[in-house]
């Protein structure tokens, strides 16, 4: 329900759980932002993470869903072996594991013992209705 001078615009929002990851994506504009990332599940920071778009078809039927891809970081920061757990739906599948490939963590330094982590990130596909004012 939108009031006078409001248009309603669907905001894409794409969740990532298992590294709580909270990703907003504006449908008006297309522009995707990270509000806040912490990796659960190791100690190891990442140093670049992707956002999976949020697939056409299903923005346009209106479907939400969610995705688990599963990795191992190497040393180097290197994400290697990514794999999907499980997914709601095919399309979501693709684009987690397409953003997965290209993050990345910090590497280790010198004086850490070399560790391979294995970790998995769920990613929540979901569609919610905003009221943005209108710009006169």
């Amino acid at each position: 329900m939108t009031t006078a001078g409001q248009t309603s615009v669907t905001a894409l929002i794409c969740l990532a759980v298992a590294s709580s990851a909270i990703v907003l994506a504006d449908d008006s504009t297309r522009v995707t932002r990270i509000t806040h990332m912490e990796d659960a599940s190791s100690d190891r920071m990442p140093s670049v993470t992707a956002v999976p778009q949020y697939p056409e078809i299903a923005r346009r039927d209106r479907i939400e869903g969610e995705a688990t891809v599963c990795y191992t970081i190497d040393a180097r920061g290197r994400i290697r072996r990514p794999t999907v757990r499980r997914s709601s739906h095919k399309m979501f599948a693709k684009q987690s594991l397409k953003a997965i490939k290209k993050s990345s963590y910090e590497p280790l330094r010198s004086n850490q013992k070399a560790a391979v982590v294995k970790t998995c990130r769920t990613f929540r596909f979901l569609l919610k209705p905003v009221a943005i004012e209108e710009i006169e």
